[in-house]
This record gives C-alpha cells, sequence and structure tokens, in this order.
C-alpha cells in the first residue's frame, strides 16, 4: 500500500480530485483519515447479513477502490450476491479491478464506470454510500436520496457514512480539533493537513446528523438509525 504523501509534497494545489495520483495513495489515505473505517465496514456486514436475501442485488455508490465490496465478497454468506459498485473516477476503478482479481471471487463483483447522481439502480437489497454523499451538492441531495429509495426493494436497507457537523458552535470546534489529533497521530503534518483541507474546503460539504436523518426520512424511509459516531463522523441505517 503506497503511503499518502500527495499534499506533503504540494502535488494537489486546487479543489480535490480522484485522479490516478489519488487512487494509488486512496487506501492509505481512508486509513489514516477516517476514523474506525475498518469498523464501519465491518459493522455494516453485520446489518447487511440480516436484511439481504438471495440472489439480491448490492450496490456500493462510489466504490473508490472496492475496498468495502472485497470485505463484504469474504465475509457475506447470502447465497447468489450480485455485488455491484458504481464510480465515475476510472482511476480508483482501475485499482478496484486489479484488486479484485487478486483475491476476490471469480466473477463475484462487478464495477461500472457512471455518475451514480445518474446511475439507475434496479430493486436493489442493499445500497452502500460511504462517505460519498458529502460530495454531492446539497441542493441535489434529497432527490437522489429519493431516487434511491425507489429502487430499493421493500425490506432494502440504505447505509449511509459521513462526515458531519454539529451545529452547536463549541462542539463542533472541539470535534474538528478531535480529529485534527487523530490525523496528526497518523503521521500527516501540519502542512499536509492543512492543504487537504484547503483542497476539500468547496468539494467536501458535510450536514449534521439530524439533516442527514431528516433528509432519509422526507426521502420516504420511516425506519432510520445511526448505529456509529465517532465525533463528527456518523453511520446510519434507513430501512425501506
Amino acid at each position: 500500500m503506497r503511503k499518502d504523501q500527495l499534499f506533503n509534497h504540494g502535488k494537489i494545489a486546487s479543489d480535490f480530485r480522484f485522479t490516478a495520483e489519488v487512487a494509488e495513495v486512496f487506501d492509505d489515505m481512508l486509513l489514516r483519515s477516517v476514523p474506525n473505517y475498518e469498523q464501519v465496514i465491518e459493522m455494516s456486514v453485520r446489518l447487511l447479513e440480516r436484511f439481504l436475501a438471495p440472489g439480491d442485488r448490492l450496490y456500493d455508490l462510489g466504490c473508490s477502490t472496492g475496498n468495502t465490496l472485497l470485505h463484504l465478497a469474504r465475509r457475506l454468506q447470502t447465497p447468489d450476491l450480485r455485488l455491484i459498485g458504481v464510480d465515475n473516477s476510472a482511476a480508483m476503478l482501475d485499482k478496484a479491478r486489479r484488486k479484485a482479481a487478486g483475491y476476490a471471487p471469480g466473477g463475484a463483483i462487478k464495477f461500472i464506470e457512471a455518475d451514480i447522481e445518474t446511475f439507475n439502480c434496479q430493486n436493489a437489497g442493499a445500497i452502500i454510500l460511504n462517505y460519498t454523499m458529502q460530495f454531492i451538492r446539497p441542493l441535489r441531495r434529497p432527490a437522489f436520496t429519493a431516487a434511491l429509495y425507489r429502487a430499493l426493494r421493500p425490506s432494502g436497507i440504505l447505509i449511509l457514512s459521513e462526515k458531519i457537523i454539529s451545529h452547536d458552535p463549541e462542539l463542533n470546534r472541539h470535534f474538528i480539533d478531535f480529529y485534527l489529533e487523530f490525523k496528526r497521530a497518523r503521521g500527516y503534518s501540519e502542512i499536509e493537513i492543512s492543504k487537504k483541507r484547503e483542497a476539500l474546503e468547496n468539494v467536501l460539504i458535510p450536514f449534521s446528523l439530524a439533516e442527514n436523518r431528516q433528509m432519509l426520512e422526507q426521502a420516504g424511509f420511516k425506519r432510520v438509525e445511526s448505529f456509529f459516531q465517532w465525533f463528527n463522523f456518523a453511520s446510519l441505517v434507513a430501512v425501506k
């Protein structure tokens, strides 16, 4: 796994984009930038085990380099699952396919290059959005979420993991401080943290936990619960 040093060398000066350079270090970037990243995937496995049915389609929208789907392919025992990863970055999907060819069951995962906002999920048993919704412009999120609700079969689930904000100014500052400490403890320098924050400023726009929940409910989901939170990161499950 190549170490993420993109911001240390000033290679990314504009808004953050999922380029070939980013794809090569993205796995390291996730582990060092997203608290409890692997734990959330494993918690998602536990939920999916209870809701998936034989033959279901499971979509990972914004699948990046395929980490989540590769883990699900190894862990889920539901028969005849069709695992489908969708991303608009050819570089990310190229790495995902290389990784899948190395250690995923043959034919278990299909990767598709497409815009997730216009991609047609068909009769899905589950849809995963891990740290993906935050890159969609806020005004477009309600319609996108409503389309995902329609794409799910009855009792299908949506798993949504996001960076979040708190509308309490003091708590939000504390949460940000804790997150910066998390990144420093994993080897990121002050200049790397500052440059990445600048690159993401106009690209990643988080909602609060309450706003994400409200969006899911307005899309039609009647059962919405958070199942994980680490300060300014949270995961929710919504059942159709």
